[in-house]
């Protein structure tokens, strides 16, 4: 049993906080935001621990992990901070935004020897599971191309998550470029096909809403892309296409992030509500097997914060394709989220923690997930040029 720290009592938090109390390899688990009033109120809420004033303290302190939930620039530098304080590390997406900084999150876990896990949602939606299922099974041949898209209109409850974190200067973030937010999309690909991006090609739509978002005169990070495509070789043959939106004309209360899988011998299609299963003999319609079923009312007070537009992502749960047989008893009945997957998630870290062995999205798959992206908007920025993608290689056997 290991204590944890909780950096960042944000909307995201409390559901994994929720998870961590029940799980029976974790102990005390204290909170810090820079916000104390929100540290203060996720304890209550969630019954935890307590407080710790600052994230300075909490790495002064004997936490054994923290959980890092904070804005998303934001987690690279304290992802490792925290391991050279000693700390296992759980990081909310992306790793990071430079390719320096995911440089050393690994060159730090290599050395340490502690656990880093990103929690990449995509690898456990239902569309990934099955396509890694099938890929095992061999059912699609050589798999040759791929296509994953995060979908997600800002009109569509980023409004609101952007207020509730960037407060008064909300808009200098909210233009947080599309392709450095890539894990969503690359994460539920790679997540299925054991290969890896070494080149891409990007381009980047110029926003024409006019309303002080992606606006270069008040973006932090000097972007205009509200919409980016990319196009990536990989490893051993083939290709995979990614879509980041943020304006788009698609419904918000079904899946964010939408996969195809084409093989020599079989494919894999995915759109907002059906899903399809196709060979040389038909067609099979999956919808239902990869449906996911509500674990909470998106009413529920505990999401009071969260915009009516995203509550739908905070409450859905497994799915037939999930197999849930590993998962603590305790989170059976428990609140879930974004397609099933917190609660593997959740017990992923815990797990990798507790035995000393890799999660399956530690820093070498994380960085697979992530520095593509990176690459990918720098392709953007210079009209589509090819750009090759550094890579740190395979994970160590443990």
């Amino acid at each position: 049993m290991f204590s944890l720290g909780i950096v960042g009592a944000g909307q995201f938090a409390g559901r994994f906080a929720e998870l961590w109390r029940l799980h029976p390899g974790v102990g005390d688990i204290v909170v810090t935001d820079l916000l104390p009033e929100r540290a203060a109120r996720l304890v209550a809420e969630c019954d935890l621990a307590g407080p710790v004033p600052s994230f300075e303290a909490m790495l002064d302190s004997d936490v054994d992990a923290v959980a890092i939930f904070t804005q998303r620039w934001t987690h690279g530098p304290l992802a490792v901070e925290a391991l050279r304080a000693g700390k296992h590390v759980y990081s909310s997406v992306p790793m990071a935004v430079t390719e320096a900084e995911i440089a050393a999150i690994v060159e730090t876990v290599a050395a340490t020897g502690l656990t880093y896990m990103m929690g990449e949602t995509s690898y456990y939606h239902p569309a990934t599971v099955y396509a890694r299922d099938q890929l095992a099974k061999g059912a699609f041949g050589r798999l040759f191309y791929a296509e994953g898209d995060y979908v997600h209109d800002m009109d569509q409850g980023f409004y609101d998550a952007y207020r509730y974190s960037g407060g008064e200067n909300w808009k200098s973030t909210a233009s947080f470029p599309p392709l450095l937010y890539p894990t969503h999309s690359i994460g539920g690909v790679l997540g299925a096909w054991p290969t890896r991006a070494v080149s891409v090609s990007a381009i980047g739509v110029v926003d024409d809403r006019g309303d002080g978002v992606f606006d270069k005169a008040v973006s932090q990070f000097g972007n205009d892309f509200s919409n980016c495509s990319a196009l990536f070789e990989v490893a051993g043959g083939g290709s995979f296409r990614t879509n980041e939106f943020r304006r788009v004309g698609y419904p918000g209360k079904v899946r964010e992030s939408r996969f195809r899988f084409f093989g020599t011998d079989g494919s894999f299609e995915q759109l907002a509500t059906v899903s399809l299963w196709q060979d040389r003999d038909g067609v099979s319609d999956i919808t239902d097997l990869l449906r996911s079923e509500s674990t909470m009312d998106v009413g529920d007070p505990v999401l009071a914060t969260v915009s009516p537009a995203l509550r739908e992502a905070f409450v859905s749960g497994s799915a037939p394709v999930h197999d849930r047989s590993r998962l603590p008893s305790v989170f059976t009945g428990a609140a879930n989220g974004h397609e099933g997957s917190h609660h593997f998630l959740a017990d992923d870290f815990v797990l990798a923690v507790t035995a000393g062995s890799l999660p399956p999205v530690h820093a070498w798959a994380a960085a697979r997930y992530t520095l593509p992206g990176i690459v990918a908007h720098q392709s953007a920025l210079s009209d589509g040029i090819r750009l090759a993608i550094p890579d740190y290689g395979d994970a160590p056997q443990l």
